[in-house]
């Protein structure tokens, strides 16, 4: 992992099957770098051993994936279950994790996939970062460009229509995306100084 506290690395380990959570993840990784991150994009279908080495020294990763059928894509799946190489050695233990999903209902069963997320980095021993927004779009007040409009807090999660391609993806979910990327990079940020300052006093 990172040795320096000021500028961690984010990795955004994830699979899109039409581009739609491709954007998505895009956004979280602006979001990350807003906060001068480093950041890494890795599509898990397409993953090679450099990536899976890009991962290993990440200090955060992030997971994502469309939600089919109520959970993660199974070229997900795949990727998830090869890193049980990274299990054995414990390689992933003590880094930073979050997730993101999209699916073309409002709900779409998108929690699972989010828990399928949160479960597989308790796994790895890893420590989940949450959405930390309160819920958009719940009131009369509220309006679909609310940020967390479609109120998850575990993760964040995107809809786009069916018959839309990637430029449908919403404004709003783009923007929740992006900040779900800072969080992860800030909290990471804290997470290494912390390890940093307790290593500098002999703790």
């Amino acid at each position: 992992m990172s040795t320096t506290a000021s500028a961690p690395v984010v990795s955004i380990a994830y699979h899109s099957g039409y581009g739609h959570t491709a954007v998505v993840a895009e956004a979280v990784r602006e979001g990350a770098a807003a906060t001068g991150a480093t950041v890494h994009l890795i599509k898990v279908d397409a993953i090679t051993d450099a990536e899976w080495e890009l991962l290993d020294a990440s200090d955060a990763i992030v997971f994502g994936s469309p939600t089919y059928m109520g959970t993660a894509s199974g070229a997900f799946h795949v990727f998830a279950e090869a890193t049980s190489k990274r299990w054995f050695g414990d390689v992933w233990q003590d880094k930073i994790a979050a997730g993101f999903t999209n699916s073309a209902s409002k709900a779409g069963d998108k929690l699972n996939t989010l828990q399928f997320f949160q479960m597989l980095a308790s796994q790895h021993g890893m420590s989940w970062v949450n959405l930390g927004l309160k819920p958009g779009w719940n009131s009369t007040a509220g309006t679909e460009f609310d940020l967390n409009r479609l109120g998850f807090s575990s993760g964040a999660a995107a809809q786009t229509n069916s018959d839309e391609g990637p430029e449908g993806v919403h404004k709003a979910d783009i923007a929740t995306a992006e900040h779900l990327g800072r969080r992860v990079a800030e909290h990471t940020r804290v997470v290494l100084a912390g390890r940093a300052a307790l290593a500098a006093s002999g703790a």
